[in-house]
Order: structure tokens, then sequence, then C-alpha cells
């Protein structure tokens, strides 16, 4: 037999065996788009997790209070000591006239703080710093706090921490619910595989005792698997993609404050990946259910 007749044997035969098993065939693809489709909502949690967390962390600041009877000049000084620490990424200076009309705008355009004080400024210079990521944001703090020009340092620490548990929770969390969707579906089209070989074992049998080549015998198993596992991740494509959409909709509407990635690139990777995925593992699966009666 020619190999491209061969092939579209293969083919017929992978299309043949699906529509003869039908009921368990649709039952595979549903579940594994049920599992893809967990996996790709998975993929997606973790990549909004990472970008609001980055978001947030965009947002930490480091208050640095400098010494109240430090010139101007050793205020400024200051500056080169700070960007070169690790994990720095920006600075803003602000001088204590600056803070002092910003606490006057906090208590209205009336307050008049100056006066009330004596015509003294008691507010020191500051510095406003932020770090490349909050896991750095401890570590800069340390250091500045060994300068002998400042006088105390104020950061979210909550908020920092909490950062870093959340991060950590939601890639190990992730992590371990990708892993398990994709051996559920590696399961899934193995068994599926596995019940069409045992109902074909005799002819298989008689192909191997008259001759025939391991790959010959395993291909229309192979495309089988391989179709299944893309139906499935067909299903869980256009699932995941119109439910974003409409998802990200309802955020930018309703809860507009809430950073999520609406990007379409980044949804598009996922479905490939999915696609991609799916078709993988169903040509796995059968690898695996075909192995063993291959064996005689």
């Amino acid at each position: 037999m020619a190999f491209s007749s061969y092939i579209r044997y293969s083919f017929r035969d992978a299309f043949r065996s699906v529509a003869r098993h039908k009921g368990i065939a649709f039952a595979s693809v549903l579940t594994i788009a049920i599992s893809l489709f967990i996996l790709g909502a998975t993929l997606l949690l973790v990549v909004n997790s990472q970008y609001l967390v980055s978001t947030m962390e965009s947002e930490v600041e480091i208050i640095v209070f400098l010494k109240t009877d430090l010139e101007r000049q050793d205020s400024l000084a200051l500056q080169n000591k700070i960007e070169k620490i690790p994990g720095f990424h920006s600075l803003e200076f602000i001088p204590k006239e600056e803070g002092l009309a910003m606490l006057e705008d906090r208590f209205g355009k009336d307050t008049d703080l100056v006066k009330a004080l004596g015509g003294i400024n008691p507010l020191p210079d500051a510095y406003r710093v932020k770090a490349t990521g909050s896991d750095k944001v401890s570590f800069i703090v340390a250091e500045i706090e060994q300068f002998s020009e400042v006088e105390s340092v104020r950061y979210g620490k909550e908020l920092v921490d909490k950062l870093l548990a959340f991060t950590t929770w939601v890639r190990n969390v992730g992590l371990a619910v990708i892993i398990g969707m994709l051996l559920a579906g590696l399961f899934l089209i193995t068994t599926t595989i596995r019940l069409t070989v045992f109902t074909r074992k005799k002819e298989i049998n008689i192909m191997k005792y008259v001759g025939a080549a391991n790959w010959f015998i395993r291909i229309p198993f192979f495309l089988e698997g391989m179709l299944i596992g893309l139906l499935g991740a067909l299903l869980a494509g256009l699932v995941i993609y119109l439910g974003y959409d409409a998802l990200i909709s309802y955020v930018i509407k309703s809860v507009p404050f809430v950073p999520v990635v609406s990007d379409h690139e980044v949804l598009y990777r996922i479905l490939t990946l999915l696609i991609v995925g799916g078709t993988a593992i169903g040509a796995l699966g059968s690898v695996i259910a075909v192995r063993k009666y291959l064996k005689v």
C-alpha cells in the first residue's frame, strides 16, 4: 500500500472509529473540554493575578524622612546613595516646603499652617522611592535605614508581605491545577483509546501475526487520539474565548478600578497552547493505550 493511500486509510479509520464509538468519544471530548477549560481558566487566573500584583507593586512606595537639621545639599546628595541600592527603580525628592504645602492642601485652602506653627516648618526633607518589585522592598528599606542622614522609613510592610504571599499562593495552586488537568486529560484520552483498542484486539492480533509493522497498526489510533484531543481543545477554547470577552467587558464597566489583562494577544497564546496541548495529549494517550496490544 502506497504511503499516501495508507494515510488516507488511517484518517478514514480514525473518523470511522470515533463515529462507531460516538457515545464514548462524545463523553471523552466533553470531559477533556472541561479539563482543558479548567486549565485555560487557571492560566488566565495566574496571568491576571500576576498582572494585578505587578500593578500593585508599582504603587508600593518607600517614604524616607531625613533628619530635620540636615542641610539641603546633604539631602540632595543622598540620592546617589539610594540609586546604587540593588532593586532600586525610581525616586522623587520632596523638599520640606513642598511637604508643608501638601499638608495644607489636606487641611483646606483656608488653613495657614505656617502661621499656626509660628513661621517654622517642622517637616523634614523626604524621598519617595520605588523598587523594581515587592520582593526588593524590605532589602531597600534595610539599606536606607543605615544611612546617617535618615531619620525614619515608612512603607506598606503588611501590603508587601500580603503581595508576596498572594503571588506565591497563586503560582503554587496554579501549577498544581495545571499539572492535575494535564494528567486528567492524558488519563481520559488513554482510557478512551484503550476501550477502542480492546474492541479491536483480535483485529490487531491478526495484523501482527501476518507481519504488519507496529507503526502501521498504531497510526489510526494515534490519529483518533489526536482528533479527540483536538475536538476537546477547540470546544474548551471557544467557551474560554467567549466567556473571557464577556468577563472583561463586565469588569471594565462595573469595576473599572480592578486591573485585568485585556490584551487579546495573551488570550490567543493561551488558546493556542490549549489546542496544541490537547492534540499532543491525545496523541500521547493513544501511544500509551496501544502499546500493550502490540506485544504479541
